[in-house]
């Protein structure tokens, strides 16, 4: 395929990194908006998610550089940031709007956050086990 590359992990990483911290910004804004009038209750637990698994997708990537399992690493922060946008966007559009993304949109994120967090420590055991020299 002339033109075309394979995108590397690590360059993929480098996305997600964006990304995540992307989602930080929001969750800080979101908070600020919820402090100053949002009112609904679900905002704050929304920004919440939003600044802890940006946080958490950043440094899943961190630790991929070098990693025994970069690999897992990555799709573990990629997990987290899927799961996180479909959990706080879920959850802010039925506080902004009234109406939810779409059935089950929140339960799914929140079920890819479960699993972002398992790869994680599966990435985190395996190089403790099978650690290089």
């Amino acid at each position: 395929m002339t033109g075309v590359r394979a995108m590397s992990w690590a360059r993929w990483g480098s996305w997600i990194a964006g990304v995540a911290a992307l989602l930080g910004a929001a969750g800080v804004a979101l908070a600020a908006a919820a402090a100053h009038g949002g009112g609904h209750p679900s905002l704050p637990t929304a920004a919440n998610f939003l600044i802890l698994h940006g946080a958490g997708a950043l440094a899943l990537v961190a630790l991929s550089r070098g990693a025994d399992a970069p690999r897992a690493y990555v799709l573990s922060a990629t997990l987290m940031v899927l799961g996180v946008m479909l959990f706080s966007g879920d959850l802010t559009a039925r506080a902004l709007i009234g109406d939810r993304l779409f059935p089950m949109a929140a339960p799914t994120g929140g079920a890819l956050l479960i699993g972002a967090w398992l790869v994680g420590g599966v990435a985190g055991f395996v190089g403790a086990f099978y650690r290089r020299a």
